[in-house]
């Protein structure tokens, strides 16, 4: 079992920043892929950007070069730095777990909204 626990969500106006934050219970040097989805009412879930243990990183194409996703290996901790924050960024934001022993985990998520 692997508790993820993220923070960082709020309210920000269009062309704001946000750094979600997400730390998990167990040494993050075991788990293969921390990533980061989001939700949006009546949407389907989606990937935003992933991070492995070797540090290779991925992103949706609507969020590259405005969102950075890391890692800090001694804080149990990835992070998701969101900057030009758009409205169409709205959602809940999820963080998961994915290669723990072969298994998936899921936060709880964290409410981001972008409005003026």
């Amino acid at each position: 079992q692997v508790q993820l626990v993220e923070s960082g969500g709020g309210l920000v106006q269009p062309g704001g920043s946000l750094r979600l934050s997400c730390v998990a219970s167990v040494s993050i040097t075991s788990i293969r892929t921390m990533g980061w989805y989001r939700q949006a009412p009546g949407q389907q879930r989606e990937s935003v950007a992933d991070i492995t243990s070797g540090g290779n990183t991925n992103y949706v194409d609507s969020v590259k070069g405005r969102f950075t996703i890391s890692r800090d290996n001694a804080k149990n901790t990835v992070y998701l730095q969101m900057n030009s924050l758009k409205p169409e960024d709205t959602a809940v934001y999820y963080c998961s777990v994915s290669g723990y022993w072969g298994m998936t985990f899921w936060g709880k998520g964290t409410l981001v909204t972008v409005s003026s």
